[in-house]
């Protein structure tokens, strides 16, 4: 069978912060919805794409190129459930590569997304997380390592102080085997303040089981940068002129 490598770009959030009636993702950056930039960089190194849509949901399915193919997660549960709503897409992509990435994430590159890849690959990993190394880590999820391979994801909320020194943090963004990605999502629980399924959970499993897991660290930090409310909408347009151009 072919190997086909699939994309599951996460674009269900309502984004209430941006005191906007469209969905989260459809807001502009340069004058085109965040969604977009996030297909056109995953189509290099996917063959197929699937949007898991939520909030507004008819106005994505409007907006995207009947190519791509879109889930719908009722209730936010978590990252993890998000995935989830494309078990069938990921079914089918069994025998490729997976990436997962957020839809609010517009300058995560092709480049990124296509190093990231190869290095997945050459490594033979179960999962690659991209990520990014810092000046100021703020409130990302710190990446843990030992003897150069990531040992856990720290969320903030949870870390230590010395980990909180840690710049390297985790984008959201991640290459997974498809066959490893359905069975570790079958692993996860919601057992946990939140009531919530992590994605982050997966590595957890991954790492428990001894399978191969790894980063990759993007040459710029900008991938990580995204945008919760008016001011940092404007903020990402700002810094969108200076990328672009």
């Amino acid at each position: 069978m072919t190997q086909k490598n699939g994309a599951v770009i996460l674009a269900a959030g309502k984004g209430t912060r941006m005191k906007s009636d469209k969905p989260k993702v459809m807001c502009e950056v340069l004058g085109k919805p965040m969604i977009d930039y996030v297909v056109d960089s995953a189509k290099r190194s996917c063959d197929d794409i699937c949007v898991v849509i939520g909030y507004k949901a008819e106005i994505l399915r409007e907006h995207l190129d009947s190519s791509v193919k879109t889930v719908v997660q009722a209730e936010q549960l978590g990252t993890g459930h998000a995935v989830m709503q494309a078990n069938e897409f990921i079914k089918q992509h069994a025998n490729g590569n997976i990436l997962i990435v957020c839809g609010d994430a517009p300058f995560m590159d092709k480049d990124t997304v296509s190093e990231a890849l190869k290095l997945h690959e050459q490594e033979n990993n179960a999962v690659t997380v991209i990520t990014a190394k810092l000046d100021d880590p703020a409130a990302y999820g710190r990446i843990v390592k030992k003897n150069g391979k990531i040992a856990e994801i720290v969320e903030f909320k949870d870390a230590s102080e010395e980990i909180r020194k840690i710049n390297e943090v985790n984008s959201g963004a991640f290459w997974f085997k498809g066959s490893e990605l359905y069975r570790l999502l079958s692993k996860i629980t919601n057992n946990n303040s939140q009531n919530e399924y992590y994605l982050t959970d997966t590595i957890k499993i991954a790492l428990s089981e001894g399978l191969l897991v790894n980063s990759y660290v993007a040459k710029t930090p900008d991938v990580i940068l995204g945008a919760n409310d008016p001011k940092q909408l404007e903020e990402l347009n700002k810094r969108a002129k200076v990328i672009f151009g």
